[in-house]
């Protein structure tokens, strides 16, 4: 992270420059799932608006920013430990995921009134053409964690910087949440709070790209290839076993991924700048 000040005017330009890209990503894609494509399809085809959107309001920025934004991808900042860290940290999140969706299950926190919905559990494993795994791959675990890291960490969280670490990564992660769904906020404010943590100590852009494009591959990977129901009936809940090895592993992730962070802190701070 660069010590840089980030003009008011250019945070403003960058604010709505990507919500602009969002609504316009939205608009498409609600007309493309009009026209029959698949939902999936039209999710990824429409993002494809956003960085154009992006780079056609931003270019009047880009002749002040294009320095800072090279010295967010400086190659010397890109080390194998950065690669190994930003990838573990990518898995524990997803694994973080599952367990407390599985958790929420088990003690009735997410749960299906349709009378219909298959108990289970039942998975299965198919991945869609390779065609549509390639489209999801490129968009959600290539152009989504860049964009959305130059955005919210080189841009909102180097903003704010100056008021210290809690309150910069807070205010980063809060805005990076409310730009989601509803359903999935409290998930993604955890992921704002992670990938800012690992910006702030890094400096670099590197490692929360490297996890966010982690993050989002596991989930291709669950919306392309897996497919599974699990919704117990009223009367077996709470199902007490996988509940709480589901709460055992979440509360393993996470001190797990306390520890992490806290290692790569020492160790930028005992590595010369």
């Amino acid at each position: 992270m660069t010590a840089r000040r980030i003009p008011t005017r250019t945070l403003v330009a960058v604010l709505l420059a990507t919500i602009a890209g969002l609504v316009a990503r939205t608009v498409i894609q609600g007309q493309f799932t009009k026209a029959g494509i698949s939902p999936d399809i039209a999710a990824d085809v429409s993002y494809l608006i956003v960085p154009v959107v992006l780079a056609l309001l931003l270019f009047p920025l880009w002749r002040t920013e294009r320095s800072f934004l090279a010295k967010q991808f400086h190659r010397a900042d890109l080390s194998y430990r950065v690669v190994v860290n930003a990838i573990v940290i990518g898995f524990i999140m997803r694994f973080i995921w599952w367990s407390q969706l599985i958790a929420g299950v088990s003690f009735g926190i997410y749960y299906s009134a349709d009378p219909g919905a298959i108990v289970g559990p039942v998975f299965s494993f198919r991945c869609a053409a390779p065609d549509i795994l390639v489209l999801g791959f490129v968009v959600m675990a290539i152009l989504v964690p860049v964009i959305e890291e130059v955005v919210h960490r080189g841009y909102f969280l180097t903003a704010f910087r100056q008021r210290g670490f809690f309150v910069s990564i807070l205010i980063s992660a809060l805005i990076f949440a409310v730009l989601h769904r509803v359903a999935s906020l409290p998930y993604v404010f955890l992921a704002g709070l992670v990938l800012g943590t690992q910006y702030w100590i890094t400096r670099s852009l590197w490692s929360s790209v490297l996890t966010h494009a982690t993050m989002n591959g596991l989930v291709q990977i669950d919306w392309r290839c897996m497919s599974g129901q699990w919704n117990p009936q009223a009367a077996d809940i709470p199902v007490v076993i996988p509940g709480v090895l589901a709460l055992v592993t979440l509360a393993g992730c996470l001190l797990t991924l306390y520890v992490l962070l806290r290692k790569m802190a020492t160790g930028a701070h005992e590595t010369p700048r």
